[in-house]
């Protein structure tokens, strides 16, 4: 991965962290808390995608996956610290 693939990595995960956050309504982890989920789940939703055979095509392809897989990070830490 070059420099310039991994900054664009970084930035969809931080504002997948940030739209996820929106969408959870107060379920959200704090600005820090969502970019660093968001990173997290664009990392997840990639590898879950691309396990599936699911590519994503520009930037809001990977968007839409990195705010799905931010989700679903979401939802999995909401049921573990339960």
């Amino acid at each position: 991965m070059t420099f310039s693939g991994f900054v664009t990595f970084l930035l969809i995960g931080a504002l997948a962290g940030w739209l996820s956050g929106l969408l959870t309504k107060g379920r959200g982890f704090g600005l820090a808390g969502n970019i660093i989920v968001g990173i997290i789940g664009a990392f997840l939703g990639g590898f879950g995608f691309g396990l599936l055979g699911i590519s994503a095509h520009g930037f809001v392809g990977q968007l839409i996956f990195a705010v799905l897989g931010a989700l679903l990070f979401t939802w999995l830490l909401g049921f573990i610290k339960r």
